[in-house]
């Protein structure tokens, strides 16, 4: 028996970026969650503060040591788009989108917050959702990751002959006190997305 060793109750093989929802705590967009199903890459980096390990070494030996502590404290996000969304960039940087007079659902502009303002984006949870398929190529469920407190850092855009704009949008994410700091869920279906 010593040779034998349990196999994992799942292998959950993932693919795509099939939609990423943020949930507003207030604001204009905490009423109903915003849905975003443009968005072709999300890269998360873990941040994380080490203490270094601390070693006893006598005349040439080591004695005894307290080996290095890592502890996380949130995520660098990194969303990219193929569309520009004026209403996730207010989100994430704040600012005022410009409404039509006349036709109050049509977007005519948007303002960034005065520069040397101390205006933030809102605090949000980004919610992550991939696709888990079996091997005839059906969908079995979908993988949700959530992130919690999150805030967007300001945006710039560039722009390229023959090339669509893809923004690339910074997020960083801080779990509060006693908060992990993302959860993963399993659900059988994908949030609908209403206009």
């Amino acid at each position: 028996m010593a040779n034998q060793f349990r196999k994992p109750k799942a292998q959950i093989a993932t693919i795509e970026c099939l939609l990423i929802t943020i949930e507003t705590e207030t604001g204009e967009f905490s009423l109903v969650p915003m849905g975003f199903d443009t968005a072709n890459q999300i890269s998360v980096e873990p941040q994380i503060e080490t203490q270094e390990a601390v070693q006893l070494i006598v005349k040439g030996i080591l004695r005894a040591q307290k080996r290095g502590t890592s502890v996380i404290t949130g995520h660098e996000i990194t969303l990219n788009d193929n569309v520009f969304n004026p209403e996730l960039v207010a989100i994430l940087q704040g600012g005022e989108i410009l409404y039509d007079p006349v036709d109050t659902d049509k977007i005519i502009g948007y303002n960034p917050p005065v520069t040397g303002s101390s205006v933030q984006g809102e605090l949000f949870t980004l919610n992550a959702y991939t696709v888990q398929n079996d091997t005839a190529g059906e969908v079995v469920q979908y993988e949700k990751i959530s992130y919690p407190n999150c805030r967007g850092i300001p945006v710039s855009f560039s722009s390229e002959d023959n090339v669509f704009r893809t923004p690339e949008y910074t997020i960083t994410s801080a779990p509060g006190q006693g908060e992990s700091a993302y959860t993963l869920r399993y659900v059988d279906a994908l949030p609908e997305l209403v206009v």
